[in-house]
Formats: structure tokens, C-alpha cells, sequence
């Protein structure tokens, strides 16, 4: 364990040199103390490390002096070697530097490690599209990339869909791109809009990156933008999308499940309704059916999802819903209470 946690602190001095003893413990989280025993440690192996007292002081080590990657264990290389995502990078225009640094890496590993790391590729794939579409990859997205890596303010134009029933309308922004997201196949940019900290959200907007027509750097801005310290692309986009999956919940539906009925409703329904509906569930009375309130996005949606629990799964109300579940059930019954149909001339289905 600290052999692992001293190779990991020679490399963060080497990539971010004058790291002080607090910052090194928040990465390694370990206390200050330890750091300055495992700074010992360090020179007493061999690595140069030294410490420097000042206002621009912290830890170094000697110029010149570069860590080794043969130090890697094979599960370590393994694992590297699966971090990327190949049809991402290729997306981003990213896909040759990749190969280049993966070449340059393969080169400086030990033999036997190399083995493990390119048996790890031979072995596992991530194919990150869902089933049944064709991913198409957004003609703005480098661009879009490469604003995101050099922290560059854009104009951009965006096609915002329609709600209601009303055409889609465009709109022309100016954002800071902080981060771009694939989900399901789907791009997205996280930005903020300059001048934005003060209303409801802080100036946070997500954009799909294929509705993006239009990017160009934002007129009279020639200084990169200065990020948000405090920022994390990860948290952020969990906490917003489980915002978002909330906020297509706008019917509620009280339903009745068997025991196993509760325990595929995780299968059916979505997880944040799930969630929901958990927290509002009953005990289970004397036949061991559980009331709970189901969060839907309407009663279309929560027809199709509880359709597929049969018979365990009761609604209740709305009304509406409840006399379509009625509905659905006679006219079942009705085709399955005598033998199969006869084909006519139309076949099957065209009698139906």
C-alpha cells in the first residue's frame, strides 16, 4: 500500500512540480506528516526529491530527473490500456494522438508488462452507442473540443427544440465550453454563459452537440476564460441529469404490486421513479401487496411500463389509466378466450 501511494507521489511532483505538503496530502489523502516520511522515504530509495520554504516553495524534484513507467504492475497497464474509448476519440479527432501515445507508452514498458497490457485490448471492447441507431458523429465537435481544451469563449448557434407541439426555434449563445459529456452515444457540452453566476442555476446550460449549427470564437474575447476552481464535469453532469430525469415526471400513479411485481419494477420504470416510488411505498398488507406512488412522464409512458408487469401490477389511478388497463384486459382476454383466428385472404393480420 505505501509503496503504491510513494510512486504515486513522485509522479504528481514530477507532473506538478512546487506541490506543497498540504496538496499532497489532499491527493493522497494521507496527513501532512505523512507526506514529509514519505519524502524521506523517497530519497532514501534514490528519487531527488527536495523541499523549498517560501511563498513559491514546495516540493521538486532534481531537473532533469524523469520516474520510470516500468515500474507499472501488469494490472495497472491493463487497466490503461482500457481507459480510452476508441470511437470517442475518434469523434474528437483525437484518435491518432492516441495511437501515437499509445505506441510511445508500449515503448518504455517492461516486456512482460507490455504483454499484459496489449492482451487487455485483444480481450475487452466498450461500445458506447445503444442498440439500434447509427452513431453519427457531430461535424462541430472538434471544434468544439478544441475550445474546450484551450478554454476559449465560442458564439454558438443551437436549434432548442420545440415543447408543445411548437416548431423548433434558433438561438445564438455566447459560453464558456467547460466539458463535453458522451451519454448513450450522445454528445453534449457542459457551458456557462459569461456574466450568468447570479440566476437560478449560475449560468450552467447543456448543449446537444449535434442541434450545434454554428461555432465561432465570441467576438472582441482574445483572453481564454478562467475556469471554475471548484468545477467537476462528473458531479456536475450526474447532479443535472438527475435533475433533469425529475423534472419529465409530471404524472403520478398509484399502483398496487405484488412481491414480485416490486422487485421487476426496477426493470420497468425508470431508476429516478423508481427511487421516488420506493420512498412512498406502503407496508405490504395481509396478501403482501404494496401501494406506492409512481412518478411518470405521462399515462401514455406509465401504460407502457407497468403493461409489462401483467397481472402484477394493479393501477389504481388515475381513473382514465385505470379504465385503459380494463380495456386492454378484455380485449386480451377476448382474442385468447377461443382458438387461433383463421387466415383470410389477407393473411392474419389483416383480418385484425
Amino acid at each position: 500500500m505505501r509503496a503504491a501511494r510513494l510512486i504515486r507521489m513522485a509522479l504528481l511532483i514530477q507532473s506538478n512540480p512546487g506541490l506543497t505538503a498540504a496538496a499532497l496530502a489532499r491527493e493522497l489523502e494521507v496527513s501532512e506528516r505523512t507526506v514529509i516520511r514519505d519524502a524521506q522515504a523517497l530519497q532514501e530509495a534514490g528519487v531527488p526529491v527536495r523541499s523549498e520554504r517560501g511563498r513559491v516553495g514546495g516540493y521538486f524534484l532534481a531537473a532533469g530527473y524523469r520516474t520510470r513507467l516500468t515500474t507499472l504492475h501488469p494490472s495497472e497497464a491493463e487497466t490503461l490500456f482500457l481507459s480510452g474509448l476508441p470511437s470517442a476519440l475518434q469523434d474528437l479527432g483525437l484518435s491518432d494522438a492516441a495511437e501515437s501515445a499509445r505506441l510511445k507508452l508500449t515503448a518504455t514498458l517492461l516486456p512482460s508488462v507490455r504483454e499484459a497490457a496489449e492482451s487487455s485490448v485483444r480481450r475487452f471492447h466498450l461500445d458506447a452507442p445503444a442498440w439500434f441507431r447509427e452513431p453519427a458523429t457531430p461535424q462541430l465537435l472538434p471544434d468544439l473540443a478544441r475550445a474546450v481544451w484551450a478554454d476559449r469563449t465560442v458564439e454558438l448557434s443551437y436549434v432548442r427544440p420545440g415543447r408543445d407541439g411548437a416548431p423548433p426555434s434558433a438561438v445564438t449563445r455566447v459560453v464558456e465550453p467547460y466539458g463535453l459529456v458522451l451519454k448513450a452515444g450522445t454528445w453534449y457540452a457542459v457551458a456557462r454563459i459569461p456574466g450568468g453566476r447570479d440566476d437560478h442555476d449560475g449560468g450552467w446550460r447543456t448543449y446537444r452537440v449535434d442541434r450545434i449549427t454554428a461555432l465561432r470564437p465570441a467576438p472582441g474575447v482574445q483572453e481564454p476564460f478562467v475556469r471554475d476552481p471548484a468545477f467537476e464535469l462528473a458531479a456536475h453532469w450526474e447532479a443535472r441529469s438527475a435533475a433533469f430525469a425529475r423534472t419529465l415526471l409530471r404524472t403520478t400513479v398509484t399502483v398496487r404490486l405484488t412481491g414480485r411485481g416490486l422487485r421487476r419494477l426496477p426493470a420497468a420504470v425508470d431508476g429516478a421513479a423508481v427511487a421516488d416510488a420506493l420512498a412512498s411505498a406502503s407496508a405490504p398488507d395481509p396478501a403482501g401487496l404494496v401501494t406506492l406512488d409512481l412518478p411518470a412522464e405521462s399515462e401514455d409512458v406509465a401504460f407502457d411500463q407497468l403493461a409489462r408487469l401483467g397481472a402484477d401490477a394493479e393501477v389504481l389511478a388515475p381513473a382514465g389509466l385505470r379504465a385503459r388497463f380494463r380495456e386492454h384486459a378484455e380485449a386480451l382476454a377476448a382474442l385468447y378466450r377461443d382458438g387461433p383466428r383463421e387466415a383470410g385472404p389477407g393473411g392474419a393480420e389483416g383480418q385484425r
